[in-house]
């Protein structure tokens, strides 16, 4: 790998910022000592601020030369509401809070990077250092776009970059297109009749409709979506009865439709909404149906994605950049790409064995209660947003 040099001897405190904000989380919205953290480290170096949007964003600007060239380059800060299962010293000092998805490293990445910039950076243009909260859910990336992000802060691209557990570290992924799915929430109570459940005659029973719709909503992305696009729809809770002997009065269900487009998500809800109101209607029920599209899909632009790659074979070698294979987990950098153009890409965080106490809490993937973010990233994540920011800014465009 072709790190720069000058991030491996401060490895030791750029380990120990991380372990702090790992052992300090915070929830979407509530990220103020992080912001502190931030905050602080900016205005140590002499980065200009600006704090607030979003509620608890941070924006550090750094401009060097004549360029009117801009390139932002995001990390997100907030925790997950879930127990952390090490016992490593610095795990969570917060119940039900923890780092598990590994934005306390994605912080200190951007830090460190931030931090060489302005003592060691060779570019001619601005640098924009966006620390965004609420990714784990609260739409923050929306939320800061909504207060002027990029109004106040005019920027050519914007650039994400994000762990993923399982691959080896030292490799790093990107590609255009479609990365991450949409997430989207539906929920539909179906109003019956109530009864013994000895007579079930004089009642209208909400539970074998919901069966039906369960069964139903299945045959949406086998036989209406297109083989070739890729769709996800998951009941994932069914909530009824109070008595073995009682047919309940009604009946509601509630899960998730993840896509990758929009006409593909259009056409999901439309045959949900159908399929409930008809399939009640033919039982005598009524039903309700809400349907709350959350995090749109992340749609990476095929230019900055090529250009990324081509950073990363600098800095990995070439046989260590991958493609994305997309998932259909959600990110809200989708947001920031539906304004800009840019490139949300992934730095490899390991199989798990830089954890003390290695698989035995389980495995190290994100969302989980043992995970850890792999301190050894640090310098390579830092390296990466500090040669992505020289490139960029170094590039000559025609108008």
């Amino acid at each position: 790998m072709n790190l720069i040099n000058t991030f491996t001897p401060h490895l030791d405190d750029l380990t120990a910022l991380r372990r702090d904000l790992h052992a300090h989380p915070e929830l979407c919205f509530e990220e103020h000592r992080t912001a502190g953290v931030v905050a602080a480290k900016l205005t140590e170096w002499g980065i200009p601020i600006h704090r607030g949007l979003g509620g608890t964003g941070v924006v550090g600007s750094l401009k060097r030369g004549t360029s009117s060239r801009a390139i932002g380059l995001r990390a997100d800060m907030d925790a997950l509401p879930m127990t952390e299962a090490n016992t490593f010293a610095h795990a969570s000092t917060a119940p039900g809070k923890m780092h598990a998805c590994g934005h306390d490293g994605h912080t200190a990445m951007l830090l460190a990077a931030a931090q060489h910039l302005v003592q060691h950076g060779d570019f001619d243009g601005t640098v924009y250092l966006i620390f965004q909260p609420a990714e784990e859910g609260g739409g923050g990336a929306r939320e800061m776009i909504k207060d002027g992000l990029f109004d106040r802060f005019p920027m050519d691209a914007v650039f994400g970059l994000h762990n993923w557990p399982g691959m080896k570290v030292g490799q790093m992924a990107a590609s255009p297109g479609p990365v991450m799915a949409s997430s989207n929430e539906f929920k539909i109570t179906l109003q019956g009749k109530g009864g013994h459940a000895a007579m079930p005659h004089n009642a209208l029973d909400p539970v074998p409709v919901a069966c039906q719709l369960v069964q139903a909503f299945q045959t949406i992305v086998s036989r209406n979506v297109k083989p070739i696009d890729a769709a996800v729809v998951s009941v994932t809770m069914i909530h009824t009865g109070e008595a073995t002997n009682v047919i309940p009065n009604q009946c509601e269900l509630q899960g998730t439709v993840r896509t990758f487009s929009t006409e593909v998500l259009d056409l999901i809800e439309a045959n949900m909404r159908r399929m409930t109101e008809h399939v009640a209607a033919a039982s005598g029920l009524q039903a309700q149906f809400a349907f709350k599209r959350n995090y749109p899909p992340t749609i990476n632009s095929a230019a900055e994605a090529e250009f990324c790659r081509q950073v990363m074979a600098e800095v990995v070698g070439t046989a260590e950049v991958l493609g994305q294979e997309p998932t259909m987990g959600a990110e809200d950098f989708s947001y920031m790409l539906q304004a800009k153009p840019g490139c949300y890409a992934f730095i490899a965080n390991g199989d798990g064995d830089h954890r003390s106490i290695g698989h035995g809490g389980g495995p190290c993937m994100l969302h989980n209660p043992s995970y850890d973010f792999n301190d050894a990233l640090l310098p390579l994540g830092a390296t990466y947003w500090v040669r992505l920011v020289e490139h960029w800014l170094a590039l000559q465009i025609t108008p």
